[in-house]
């Protein structure tokens, strides 16, 4: 029977002020390495293996067995450049055309001198993955989707075929996909993450898991100012203890059940926190060069999302159960710089079925705000940010059959499938007039009707489209009935996905920390989601993954060298 207090305890990682001593001697160490690496998802295990090939001993710590919200995601790389898929499946790429189109995506949040860097290194590192045991394909689906299926492991992952976003590139005349799917059977995260695991521990470095990292220590330097990273206070539960064991289970069980039953998985979450308090046992770790930071987001903390992005907490949060800004707050607990912590990445995929964004997506009034192509993270971006999380998809008969076939028979995912069947058989208001829609809908039916004729006017190709969809994906309706599908944020029957995309600010050359002075945090670097980084202004698929890979290598090369 489980604790009442395993109901009340707060899941997040208590983080403590630093422990400040005048030199590492007056610590009592457990053990010692070169570089700490705290978190063990595909950033901390880059930052591992990374570390580990300049020479440095490495202890990587997990709150829980490692992966993170890693194991858990698509295993979709974002690489271009001109990678050996991109070129067989018969587009030319160049760094110079990635870094074109992601400028789109990141703006300005990096530096256009990292930002091509990335882009520079992009096909390397995916080479470097498959060094590590990756394996990624050429072949590609028929349509536009949020996810490829099974077999197919090369797509356009962000907005590449949106008009506004075109660049150069692509050979045979389009674009160039970028979304490198990992070969796995099922979806390709935990496949993913598998070969970066193994890879950690075949360069030599120590795990340390079923363990929490709460404090930093930090050197004091002569005039009493902060001085060095020097280590860290780590909890750990006890090997071989039933409450140990209690624990690794519950987290299967929150990997298990954390799509279909979220209150089964948030029970888990809470007991397991549970054992930590009660079990876990404090000991230090040196880290003689560095420490490096790379547990995730915070979405997974209530308060953090609740001070910088209330707005969003009706979304389903995307992460594993460390994603709670523990690493975000020990930076903090030093003195470091954050930013964009209010920059939630929301996703409103429409896309499949490929017809849906053939519809038109209007506001509470009835009236277009977004191309219905783009990229889902865009289309929430816009619905979340600048319409209060409310919008409508709008369909015709025509459109509302095809989708039905496409979800039936298409080949989809379950997670893609049984959520827009529910919309459109269960959940649509319908109106046989764009007029008796609006009222079904509460939206102004002049603005609707002004919509609709304007997106037919467009499809007849007698004006541009005025949200800029390009002339294959516009579809006339001219004539009911008309179909309203509830595409806003909270609505059960088609959950809408968050993450968090702010985090520590960085020196972009090392991946070291900055202070909020702009000056480097001596021994502290961060990777990943943790801290600022590529995806860290607007979302595509496989961009966090790629920026892992990128961020994770830099810190622990970094470190080593310290």
């Amino acid at each position: 029977m489980k604790s009442p207090t395993a109901k009340r305890l707060s899941t997040v990682t208590p983080i403590e002020a630093p422990l400040d001593v005048g030199h590492a001697d007056e610590v009592s160490w457990s053990e010692a390495a070169d570089v700490v690496v705290v978190g063990w998802g595909a950033a901390g295990a880059c930052a591992a293996i990374e570390a580990r090939a300049a020479g440095a001993s490495v202890r990587v710590i997990d709150r829980f067995d490692g992966g993170g919200a890693s194991v858990l995601s698509g295993g979709v790389v974002y690489a271009g450049g001109g990678t050996p898929y991109q070129r067989q499946a018969g587009f030319s790429d160049t760094p110079e055309a990635m870094a074109e189109y992601l400028r789109h995506e990141v703006n300005g949040v990096v530096s256009d001198a990292t930002l091509q860097r990335f882009c520079d290194d992009s096909a390397a590192n995916l080479q470097w993955l498959e060094a590590q045991g990756a394996r990624f394909a050429a072949t590609m689906p028929d349509h536009k989707t949020s996810y490829p299926p099974d077999g197919k492991f090369l797509y356009y992952s962000g907005n590449e075929l949106v008009p506004a976003y075109r660049g150069q590139g692509g050979g045979r005349g389009d674009p160039p996909p970028r979304g490198h799917r990992a070969v796995a059977q099922g979806q390709s995260g935990a496949t993913l993450y598998a070969a970066l695991r193994e890879a950690t521990l075949r360069a030599g470095a120590v795990p340390v898991t079923q363990a929490s990292v709460r404090r930093l220590v930090r050197e004091r330097g002569p005039d009493g100012q902060p001085g060095r990273i020097l280590g860290v206070e780590v909890w750990q539960l006890p090997p071989g203890d039933a409450r140990t064991a209690r624990h690794a289970e519950l987290t299967r069980q929150v990997a298990r059940w954390r799509t279909f039953r979220a209150g089964k998985a948030a029970a888990c979450r809470r007991e397991a926190a549970a054992i930590e308090q009660a079990a876990a046992q404090p000991r230090y770790i040196r880290a003689a060069r560095g420490v490096v930071l790379s547990t995730g987001g915070f979405i997974y903390n209530p308060e953090l999302v609740k001070q910088h992005a209330p707005h969003t907490r009706r979304g389903w949060p995307v992460g594993g159960a460390g994603c709670d800004g523990s690493g975000l707050r020990l930076g903090q607990s030093v003195g470091a710089a954050t930013q964009a912590l209010s920059n939630i990445s929301a996703w409103r995929f429409i896309t499949p079925p490929a017809v849906w964004p053939k519809g038109l997506v209007v506001n509470t009034q009835g009236e277009r705000f977004c191309n219905e192509q783009v990229y889902g993270a865009r289309l929430g971006h816009e619905m979340v940010e600048h319409q209060g999380g409310r919008a409508w998809l709008v369909l015709d008969s025509a459109l509302r059959w095809q989708a039905i076939r496409q979800c039936l028979f298409g080949g989809l995912w379950a997670f893609q499938a049984l959520p827009a069947l529910a919309m459109m058989l269960l959940s649509a208001k319908k109106g046989a007039t764009p007029e008796a829609l609006a009222a079904k809908i509460g939206a102004d039916p002049a603005r609707l009707r002004a919509s609709l004729d304007a997106a037919n006017a467009a499809a007849r190709g007698e004006r541009e489209d005025p949200m800029g969809k390009s002339a294959d994906m516009r579809h006339a309706m001219p004539r009911g009935p008309y179909y309203a599908l509830d595409i806003s944020i909270g609505v059960p029957t088609f959950p809408l996905a968050v993450l968090t995309l702010g985090g520590l600010v960085l020196d972009e050359a090392s991946g070291q920390v900055k202070d909020e002075g702009g000056a480097r945090i001596p021994g502290l670097y961060a990777a990943g989601r943790t801290a600022i980084g590529i995806p860290s202004s607007r979302y595509v698929s496989g961009l966090s993954l790629a920026d892992c890979v990128f961020s994770g290598r830099r810190a622990g090369r970094a470190a080593a060298t310290d």
